[in-house]
């Protein structure tokens, strides 16, 4: 392999709380790496008379002037690559996008579930996408809008990167990690489940040619271009563009021995494959099987995440209230009384709103006592997930029959030092926590190796090498469980 050489990219990283504009150097003659976030800003639903939706056009608003700003400073930068959370999608008519993406968290696609699982029993659909149970899964979301007269209207569906990439340079496309997660793709073919449309009654020429992690979408609009004062040359790179999917290639494991958790809104745990999980039992316990970079399998199960703690506190901060989240994870992990441990997983948790409320509900249901004070409903939280994330990673592994020795936490989550610390109790592994920035670093790697930067022959081994030389994880060992 050759030794490669020094450049610069730029990763547009879009969570379902916020985006980020971040500059990637990577020098791949002396195996170096390192971020620069140059532009950071909310995102989050919007409420219509529609439903719940994203508010895109504001978010590709900051998302153009978060890179003039990397244009302005890094005038060498060679490519850009958009990456974001999975199944939501915007409907175009020629060039014009038909209203606000919806919110995955929408009521719409729930009502659609039982009409499409009439047409196509959830096990038959479970072996053709290997996809686990999700109420939003795209392929729901497309039933509702068939419903609602507005997938009839469209010309092109585009999954929320994709239709960045689409502003950006007008090529329709769909990256493969992403439009795995639509249920619409075949789990074993890697292309569009066409025969899947026809019984769904959807028309699958709204489906948009695919392409892989490293395809270019070719450069910027000329007036794109000029509006943002674009360097000659710049290019538009396909990365990992489903989220989960650019963090797992910056997990430092070794996939034969790790499972991983990329944790933030929602706590993805899975391991790593080289070919997909469709058994019943893989269906039964729920684990999804996703499209990764280089032809991987992300087989994985959705946990809630830290929307647990995230949406508690906005509750608790309605009135007026400022809770600094360091303080108020310090009180939880000072608690030394029980706090109950609920199931993380329950549908009642998924819509925003009074979330202590409704864990409180759980425990009385239970005939269970309830957290009483906002640190004993944090550590409730915690020690939730923390279950919640040691189950899954067993699972995972007897599955799979990856023998896992370690866990992989990245991610915002791989900083909050009770849940890792917890969730090395509650599994008997040890948790290596880090890089809290591993989607960035994932797509730039992707970039980075599609520029040439990485030389010669770069796989995802390699990729994963310079992250652990650039970035040094912490590591919580299994202390005694004490409940």
């Amino acid at each position: 392999m050759s030794v490669g050489r020094a450049g610069t990219v730029a990763a547009v990283d879009l969570g379902a709380t916020s985006g980020r504009v971040i500059v990637g150097h990577v020098d791949g003659r002396t195996g170096t790496l390192a971020l620069d976030q140059v532009a950071r800003f909310p995102n989050g639903p919007v409420r219509l008379a529609s439903g719940l939706h994203w508010d895109f056009t504001g978010l590709y608003r900051d998302v153009s002037r978060g890179l003039a700003d990397v244009f302005r400073r890094e005038p060498g930068v060679r490519s850009v690559g958009v990456d974001s959370w999975a199944v939501d999608y915007g409907l175009l008519r020629g060039d014009r996008l038909l209203g606000e993406p919806f919110h995955y968290r929408d009521e719409r696609s729930a009502q659609a579930v039982a009409g499409v699982h009439e047409s196509v029993p959830f096990e038959e659909l479970y072996r053709r996408n290997g996809l686990q149970f999700l109420p939003f899964n795209t392929v729901y979301q497309f039933a509702a809008e068939r419903e609602g007269g507005w997938l009839g209207l469209a010309d092109t569906a585009l999954l929320v990167p994709d239709l960045v990439g689409f502003l950006l340079t007008g090529s329709r496309v769909a990256e493969r990690t992403n439009a795995s997660t639509t249920g619409l793709l075949g789990v074993t073919t890697g292309e569009w489940d066409l025969e899947l449309c026809e019984r769904l009654g959807f028309e699958a020429s709204v489906l948009p040619r695919l392409v892989s992690p490293g395809e270019s979408l070719g450069g910027l609009r000329p007036d794109v271009a000029t509006e943002l004062g674009a360097p000659d040359g710049l290019e538009v790179v396909a990365v990992g563009s489903h989220d989960t999917a650019s963090a797992v290639v910056a997990v430092p494991m070794r996939p034969e021995s790790s499972a991983y958790i990329s944790c933030g809104t929602w706590g993805l745990v899975g391991v790593e494959l080289g070919a997909p999980v469709t058994t019943d039992a893989a269906r039964e316990a729920n684990f999804t099987n996703e499209g990764g970079v280089d032809g991987r399998i992300r087989f994985l199960h959705n946990v809630m995440g830290l929307w647990l703690l995230s949406e508690s506190v906005r509750w608790w901060e309605r009135d007026g209230d400022t809770i600094d989240l360091p303080t108020l994870l310090a009180q939880a992990g000072a608690v030394t009384g029980d706090v109950p441990v609920f199931d993380a997983n329950d549908p009642r948790f998924s819509p925003p709103g009074d979330l202590p409320g409704r864990i409180a509900e759980w425990c009385a249901e239970r005939g269970i006592r309830a957290p009483q004070t906002r640190a004993e409903f944090a550590r409730s939280i915690m020690e939730s997930l923390a279950e919640a994330f040691a189950d899954a990673v067993r699972q995972a592994s007897i599955l799979s029959g990856v023998d896992v020795e370690v866990i992989h936490v990245v991610g915002g989550g791989s900083l909050n030092e009770l849940l890792c610390q917890r969730t090395a109790d509650r599994s008997g592994l040890p948790v290596l926590a880090g890089p809290v920035e591993a989607t960035a670093i994932g797509n730039v790697l992707v970039q980075a190796r599609a520029q040439g930067f990485l030389g010669e022959g770069a796989d995802l081994e390699t990729m994963r090498a310079l992250v652990a030389s650039a970035f040094v994880p912490r590591r919580f060992e299994p202390r005694p469980l004490v409940e």
